[in-house]
């Protein structure tokens, strides 16, 4: 097959085909695909693809009715000592912490939710 036999082919295929090519790809080449706009002035070209965000600034932005709970999640999570957690958790909105990976943000965003505090992730 060339390149102008798979373009009419593409041109041709209805939205479940090429959904199943797409995934396809994926799978056989270990690929994800791009989210891509078409036209908009831009003469059908693709919009940049949109990194996702690796590093997250952790903001207590309430420590809510139990404070001494979400004072000793912070205290553990960030290896503080006690009054420097509990000055972090009366300060809210605070920032706890600034990059972060994802994952240890959203568990600790998860923790100090669960303990009745609310967290934003910047």
């Amino acid at each position: 097959m060339n390149k102008d036999t798979l373009l009419e082919w593409l041109d041709k295929a209805t939205a479940l085909e090429l959904n199943e090519v797409v995934k396809a790809i994926e799978e056989k080449f270990g690929v994800s695909a791009a989210a891509v706009a078409v036209g908009g002035g831009n003469g059908g070209a693709p919009a940049e693809a949109v990194e996702e965000k690796s590093e997250f600034t952790v903001v207590l932005s309430s420590a809510g009715e139990q404070k001494i709970a979400v004072m000793k999640i912070v205290k553990e999570a960030l290896g503080l000592g006690l009054k420097d957690a509990k000055d972090l958790v009366d300060a809210a909105p605070s920032t706890l912490k600034d990059g972060m990976k994802k994952a240890e943000a959203e568990d600790l965003k998860k923790k100090v939710e669960e303990a009745g505090g609310k967290i934003e992730l910047k």
